[in-house]
């Protein structure tokens, strides 16, 4: 196409400059776009311009908390449209998280319809949802109308919209702040404000105020989420003294609050048998749960953490997710501290204080210089709204005086009104009015000229003199402006306090003690085992539950004496008859393939002592342990547990005196069983059987001759049973046992007609 030749040539355009110095200069433009219009809060109202731009269009469009919702899509549509030319979707976003309670600690924008879970899902399109303000926004706001700020041009310059907002609730440490610009970033953790208020109103007091001062009211993180801050407090203090740290958050273990509102701070939830549970009630902050299911659940498919079985989110309007363990034997606080080690129920919020001073300059910024500069930009506030309050007084004053002259000299007023031409002037150079003070009674009506009328404007004119006088005081005086400001800071804090709902502190701060050493005895993985113990001490163990009754090969000459069923994560009680416990984990059993291997390889076991009883441990049981003596006592199975391979010695034996029963006691039993070997029953309260570590034991029956032969426990209520004779399986069950129930240490009755001649009771 044919260019015109007084068309400037363009190639006269181009600068002769090395490439990196333009690339520079361009870069640093991005960058310093980035740092002052986007990615970094500004220190006085804690907001970046598309969240100060959100907040202005929803203003605008009167979405007060009094007023109904409208739709997010005109919100989004406004700001876009007037003032932020960026795309719908990154508004929007930023609108959204405005308004979720798990991402902001005190919401801007009350949300109506689907604004996204702590799952991570995202919110409904902004065609289906609608929002408005909260009355937090409000207070953040307040003051707009009143010349607090400067308003600029929006980006076309058809509009205005307000630097700042002038506000005195302290959002920028309420709420927090991420972001990334230019080689720098920032990022602010939200806080308590009845906390923010009380360490600025020490300031206010004595701006002198050291740092460990502040930090006695200023306790530190208050995550929307809640958890726990497990950091020391040294640690939070100088974080916050520096502006730069990490703070190390935990997710709550808790099944609920008291009657008081306080946590229930194990998070075990107790089940039947003896099994329990952990429950998580909140989880860190900005960790989404869905994710954390997702991790969890891997740590337990991958064998990660072979101590805990399952996982469960049953969670509805409040988080509660449950870690099922794979034995009630495992250590719960075990448990929780390979939680915080290999999933995100315990994450690091990493404390950078990095915002945009008054004169729009980043730096990193600890806690007390930050405060001290957003009461200087506060008290700045104040006095441009106190002059802007001076300079409408004045406005009013001038036409108040005015009318109080007109009704002075009305009949003059009226005359000149009636007679000349060009009343204005007339009754300027008469009575000394100004230009405003005349139209102003010329535009009077003349209802207003009753004598109730003038009566007010004079009350009017005294009471805005009187402010008038309390402002120029309060201008003149930093005192009053300080006590003014501590004034406003306590009525706020009224709507913040730690007795309400919205005001309650979420997050504790409390420290975490050392870190335990892992065990390994606890990551072990729980499978189902059957126990198989030789009459000559032969263990081995099969995998899965087997019939008991099941038959199994031996080495010649030997024969089955125990099979139990069990579980990995167990451990064995194996006693002798020399009264000597040791015990085994089920995890380092030999396998079934073969014959297994001699216990005695295992434990040191005397070559002349007997096997009496094989059985699993269970925490917090009892076993009843007796002697051919017919003495025995009741032991708890914690105290039976050795750490060693010599075992424990708990039943005091002496030549002729052998350990010959150990049975576990049910918790539901109330009474002992006892017959001998000259077929004497004797039964008495289980009360009368003492608990001891260790010793001889009490006299369960005498004889005159012969020895115990067996011992149980029981409940009387359900009466004593035992086996029939043959292969039938029948059993009988004699309920009336009054003759046989006496004291302890009685010779007994015969038994009842039927009872087996081997004198041995049912198990």
């Amino acid at each position: 196409m044919p260019t015109d030749l007084t068309d400037p040539d363009p190639f006269d355009a181009i600068i002769d400059a090395p490439f990196d110095a333009a690339l520079s200069e361009r870069y640093l433009v991005y960058a310093l776009s980035t740092i002052t219009a986007r990615s970094l809060p500004d220190l006085r109202d804690g907001l970046k311009p598309v969240h100060r731009r959100l907040l202005w269009a929803m203003r605008q469009l009167k979405l007060d908390p009094s007023q109904a919702f409208k739709k997010s899509a005109r919100v989004v549509g406004d700001v876009i449209g007037k003032y932020h030319p960026h795309g719908d979707a990154s508004v929007y976003d930023a609108m959204v998280r405005l308004a979720q309670d798990f991402a902001l600690r005190y919401p801007l924008v009350e949300g109506q319809g689907n604004f996204g879970n702590i799952d991570g899902d995202n919110a409904a399109a902004y065609r289906y949802t609608e929002a408005r303000m909260t009355k937090t926004a409000m207070h953040l706001m307040a003051g707009l109308d009143e010349g607090t700020v400067n308003f600029i041009p929006t980006y076309n310059g058809e509009e205005e919209e307000p630097e700042i907002f002038p506000g005195l609730f302290p959002n920028l440490l309420a709420n927090g702040a991420t972001g990334i610009a230019v080689g720098m970033a920032t990022s602010i953790p939200s806080h308590n404000v009845a906390e923010i208020l009380d360490a600025t109103l020490m300031l206010i007091d004595n701006p002198q105020t050291e740092h460990a001062e502040l930090m006695q009211v200023f306790h530190g993180p208050d995550f929307p989420t809640g958890g726990i801050v497990v950091d020391s407090p040294q640690a939070i203090s100088t974080a916050y003294e520096q502006g730069k740290g990490a703070i190390r958050v935990r997710a709550r273990f808790s099944t609920g609050r008291d009657e008081d509102g306080n946590w229930e701070a194990s998070g075990i939830e107790k089940l039947g048998g003896g099994q329990w549970q952990l429950v998580v009630s909140e989880i860190p902050y900005m960790v989404q749960k869905g994710k954390l299911i997702e991790q969890l659940a891997s740590l337990i498919a991958d064998k990660k953490l072979p101590i805990l079985e399952d996982v469960r989110d049953e969670s509805d309007e409040q988080i509660r997710i449950v870690l099922v363990p794979k034995s009630r034997n495992v250590d719960p606080d075990l448990l929780k501290e390979s939680l915080y080690k290999l999933s995100d129920l315990e994450s690091r919020f990493g404390l950078n204080l990095n915002v945009l001073d008054a004169q729009r300059t980043p730096g990193v910024l600890g806690l007390k210089p930050l405060l001290l500069q957003w009461v200087v930009a506060q008290i700045d506030i104040l006095q441009r709204r106190s002059q802007h309050r001076l300079d409408k007084i004045a406005a009013r004053l001038e036409l108040v005086e005015g009318y109080i002259t007109a009704y002075l000299n009305l009949d003059r007023v009226i005359e000149i009104i009636r007679t000349e031409d060009e009343p204005k002037p007339v009754m300027m150079a008469e009575f000394g009015l100004t230009d405003r003070q005349t139209e102003a009674i010329l535009n009077m009506r003349l209802r207003s000229l009753r004598k109730l009328e003038e009566m007010e404007l004079r009350k009017e004119h005294a009471e805005l003199l009187k402010e008038q006088d309390e402002l120029n005081k309060l201008l003149e005086s930093p005192t009053r402006q300080r006590t003014r400001l501590k004034r406003d800071l306590a009525n706020l804090r009224k709507d913040y306090a730690e007795t309400t709902a919205l005001g309650r502190r979420r997050t504790t701060i409390e420290e975490a003690a050392p870190t335990r050493e892992f065990s390994m005895d606890a990551m072990i993985e729980k499978a189902p085992l059957t126990v198989i113990l030789s009459a000559r001490g032969w263990i081995r163990a099969a995998s899965g539950h087997e019939p008991l009754d099941r038959e199994y090969k031996f080495k010649e000459g030997d024969g089955p004496a125990f099979t139990l069923h069990a579980q990995t994560t167990d451990k064995l009680l194996i006693a002798c008859d020399n009264g000597r416990f040791y015990t085994l984990g089920c995890d380092k059993l030999p396998g079934a393939r073969g014959f297994g291997e001699p216990l005695r390889s295992m434990v040191d076991i005397d070559a002349t002592a007997q096997i009496v009883a094989c059985l699993v441990y269970r925490p917090k049981a009892q076993l009843l342990l007796a002697a051919n003596t017919g003495r025995g006592f009741a032991a708890e199975a914690d105290e039976l547990l050795a750490e060693t391979r010599k075992g424990r010695g708990v039943m005091t034996t002496k030549e002729g005196v052998k350990l010959t029963v150990v049975r576990e006691i049910a918790e539901s039993h109330d009474h002992v069983a006892v017959i001998g070997e000259n077929r004497r029953l004797l039964i008495f309260s289980l009360s009368e059987l003492p608990v001891l570590a260790k010793g001889q034991g009490v006299t369960l029956q005498r004889y005159r001759d012969g020895a115990l032969s067996d011992v149980i426990t029981l409940r009387l209520e359900d009466g004593l049973s035992w086996a029939m004779g043959g292969d039938s399986g029948r059993t009988r069950t004699e309920k009336d046992l009054r003759q046989w129930k006496v004291a302890r240490g009685a010779a007994g009755s015969f038994p009842p007609q039927g009872f087996p001649r081997d004198n041995k009771f049912a198990i």
